[in-house]
């Protein structure tokens, strides 16, 4: 099913498909439902998939003022309390990962597991050709002709409009976001972060974000950028799915997770 929904002033498109316990999945920046490929359909074969364009976004038009991430979190919440009607798994990739920690952090009730691909949590961990990315960006550039093409085709204000949408996200690239570790620490979801091992962020910014959160592990999909889940949507999946699917194993030499297994030591081995 396909239709739109009144949240909080904002025309928000949706769509719901697969059966089993929910899952949101929230797409990247200048993206639709489409740009999730064959991730949609692997998850809507294990879950109740929902998908949600944000404001600006695919068929959801834009709304007055700039676009900043913590609006697009609280609209996330009122989807997950108005149609989801309770907690879920959310995935995100790029955008949509900072969106999911912004919910996270927020709203811990509404977040039963939490994938992030692909998500700063602030503008210092993007590496410098990232930024250069960022600020050299045009509407009519060769690498966003396919999300050019699929914004034209949805949006209901129409296909000129993608020029002001491309400004807006410019300017809180620029501006957003500064999560900080204290607030990654109240995120109580147990988390996996994924991220191409060519991605945007530093690697080192990556393990800070893992590190921060307590309940976490870490996944560098190798041989991808930042669009690693066009790139090698197969992998992406099955890291995804084992982790929603699956308990943590009890591994063997811990280090990192000991002090949450052994509370008073540093280590598990003596």
């Amino acid at each position: 099913m396909a239709e739109y929904i009144e949240l909080a002033g904002v025309r928000t498109w949706y769509e719901v498909e697969g059966e089993g316990d929910p899952l949101l999945l929230l797409h990247g920046a200048f993206c639709t439902n489409e740009t999730w490929g064959t991730l949609r359909s692997d998850f809507a074969g294990r879950y109740q998939v929902f998908l949600h364009e944000r404001r600006a976004h695919g068929h959801s038009p834009d709304v007055a003022g700039p676009l900043s991430y913590h609006d697009m979190a609280s609209d996330t919440v009122n989807f997950l309390t108005s149609v989801v009607g309770g907690p879920a798994h959310l995935v995100g990739w790029s955008d949509g990962g900072i969106v999911a920690l912004l919910v996270a952090m927020a709203r811990p009730d509404l977040v039963r597991k939490l994938v992030v691909i692909g998500g700063a949590f602030d503008v210092s961990g993007y590496l410098p050709e990232a930024y250069a990315m960022f600020d050299g960006m045009r509407p009519d550039d060769a690498h966003l002709a396919e999300l050019r093409a699929l914004y034209a085709a949805a949006s209901p204000d129409g296909a000129s409009h993608w020029a002001e949408v491309v400004a807006k996200l410019q300017d809180m690239f620029r501006r957003e976001p500064h999560i900080s570790s204290g607030d990654l620490g109240r995120i109580s979801a147990p988390t996996l972060v994924m991220v191409g091992d060519d991605d945007l962020c530093r690697m080192d910014h990556n393990i800070a974000l893992c590190e921060a959160i307590p309940h976490s592990e870490l996944a560098v999909v190798p041989g991808t950028s930042h669009a690693l889940v066009w790139e090698k949507p197969p992998l992406v999946s099955r890291l995804a799915v084992d982790f929603l699917s699956s308990e943590p194993v009890t591994t063997i030499l811990p280090i990192r997770r000991a002090a949450r297994l052994h509370p008073g030591n540093s280590s598990a081995v003596s």
